[in-house]
């Protein structure tokens, strides 16, 4: 059955057409998100949603969103959509980076060109019919110094085009490398000494908690007088009020803004003020851009759903379309590595060690670890999946760890996963082998080579005569069929196991005849998503 996809927002007619190209039944229903009542009823019909910035994911929709995989927002910002909530559901939330950052760059540039020449007051006295030559005297940019809060994908682009216009560029941005600075033509800062030398402040970073009033009124106290501030990137990254105050007393000499704290923005402490350009959140409203995000969502939406692909996801590792082709045997491979662990395992799990070997250290590790996590986590609560699962274990303060290693022996790659519980250590490791398919190659450190079936059993005993007449005889006497018969022992007469594939699932009294024969000391009936 195809994936359903709805398009609750306006969004380009190409970008839906790509879903219907793929394969996918998509609903163009482009004024659904104003309505939330109305979506809260529909949206558990749908595989995926494809958003704007008007459709609201909030708790209430997600609740009802029962089949709901992933959200794609056509943009950057994300502020509509509850993560938190949508990663507990383990819905995967998307964006496009990258398809509007020259649209929004270009639009600080024009801000800054702006509030510099006084470009809108002096139009609207020219329109009015007024000669006021005089009047609206501006500043250059060339020769004067740019401070560039956040000097990222947007925050780069806007880094070049002031370098092209003669202006030198300082940056503030934990975690812009002296190499990236160097190569860019920055001078990396530390905020206090940008506030001190910038004439010309732009911001270019998230609304987080760290971000958050980065701009003081504390810090817009530091900056430089006659400064000018420029905000094409989150309202709420600066003190509104405290912006306005330093305006009218003279000390900022101009701001230009187009996100604004509280939006739609209908009353703001910068409004009417003379030396203040707004305009409402225009950063990417270009053809261009509203173009570019759509299709780009649309495309991922529908790798995602048809292929595993995982891209620039805000809740979990991301994995290319390249990289699942490769890796999905392998994140398979880890789901029932995970899952065996979680179907042995009774007590609270405390830690999970996960091994990568050879190949496996190569990949996307990321991924790898919530597919682990995942597998782990089924018995206790079937619908988690790799978004929601490690949310789930760090609520539950269970501690992961990871070690990657060469190749160190006969397999070119293998995965390792160990809990640790407060009684026990339990661990498992397994392959993928040249067909594809996943095996497991250790348990309890002693060497087995099994294939994963739907329907296995487990068995620990001494390595005594009778186990495999015993097992096979008890098989027979029920009608299940064995597939795949896999023994290994830690040493003559020493502790053994038995992993049997079957055809069909074990019952409650199969166990209970092979645990009556005092043969075993352990019985244990396994499912796997094969």
């Amino acid at each position: 059955m195809a994936p359903k996809v709805l398009v609750s927002d306006k969004l380009s007619e190409t970008a839906v057409q790509i879903f219907r190209d793929r394969g996918i039944d998509v609903d163009f229903m482009p004024d659904l998100g104003k309505d939330k009542d109305k979506l809260a009823e529909v949206i558990g019909q749908y595989d995926g949603l494809a958003i704007r910035s008007a459709t609201k994911v909030t708790p209430k929709i997600l609740e009802a969103a029962t089949n709901l995989k992933v959200v794609g927002r056509a943009g950057i910002g994300t502020d509509n959509v509850d993560k938190d909530a949508a990663s507990k559901k383990g819905v995967i939330v998307m964006n496009t980076p990258f398809g509007n950052m020259i649209t929004t760059a270009e639009h600080a540039i024009a801000m800054m060109f702006a509030v510099a020449r006084q470009i809108p007051q002096a139009s609207a006295s020219t329109h009015a019919g007024k000669w006021e030559k005089s009047k609206f005297m501006g500043v250059e940019l060339t020769g004067k110094t740019l401070g560039v809060i956040g000097a990222g994908n947007i925050g780069g682009i806007v880094c070049d085009r002031a370098r092209g216009l003669k202006m030198k560029v300082i940056a503030f941005d934990p975690f812009l490398g002296q190499d990236k600075a160097d190569k860019m033509g920055v001078e990396k800062v530390e905020l206090d000494d940008l506030l001190k030398r910038a004439d010309f402040i732009t911001l270019h970073v998230p609304l987080t908690d760290g971000t958050r009033n980065i701009l003081s009124r504390e810090n817009l106290a530091k900056t430089k007088q006659g400064v000018r501030i420029i905000n094409c990137a989150r309202g709420g990254l600066v003190d509104e009020q405290a912006l306005a105050d330093l305006l009218q007393s003279g000390h900022v000499a101009g701001a230009a803004f187009d996100v604004f704290s509280q939006e739609p923005a209908t009353e703001n402490p910068l409004f009417n003020l003379p030396n203040v350009v707004c305009t409402p959140h225009l950063g990417a409203a270009t053809t261009e851009a509203q173009e570019n995000v759509a299709l780009q969502v649309a495309e991922q939406m529908s790798n995602y759903l048809l292929e595993g692909a995982v891209e620039n996801a805000l809740n979990m590792p991301s994995m290319t379309a390249e990289e699942a082709k490769v890796m999905g045997p392998w994140v398979k491979l880890a789901d029932h590595l995970g899952n065996f662990i979680g179907q042995m395992t009774d007590e609270p799990i405390e830690a999970i060690n996960i091994l990568y070997d050879g190949s496996a250290s190569q990949m996307n590790l990321d991924a790898l670890n919530c597919s682990v996590i995942a597998g782990i986590m089924k018995k206790a609560n079937p619908d988690v999946n790799m978004v929601s699962a490690p949310v789930i274990a760090k609520e539950r303060g269970v501690k992961i760890s990871t070690t990657n290693q060469d190749k160190s022996g006969a397999f070119e790659g293998y995965i390792k996963v160990t809990v640790v519980t407060g009684k026990r250590e339990r661990s498992i490791a397994g392959t993928v082998f040249s067909d594809g398919k996943p095996r497991f190659i250790q348990i309890k450190g002693i060497n087995i080579d099994a294939e994963v079936g739907a329907h296995m059993l487990y068995t620990t005993n001494e390595d005594v005569p009778g186990i495999i007449g015993t097992l096979g005889a008890t098989m027979g006497k029920h009608g299940v069929n064995i597939a795949n018969f896999t023994l290994g022992r830690a040493a003559a007469g020493g502790e053994a196991i038995a992993l049997l594939y079957l055809d069909s699932a074990i019952r409650a009294d199969i166990v209970a005849d092979l645990n009556a024969t005092g043969l075993f000391q352990q019985v244990k009936p396994l499912a796997f998503d094969a």
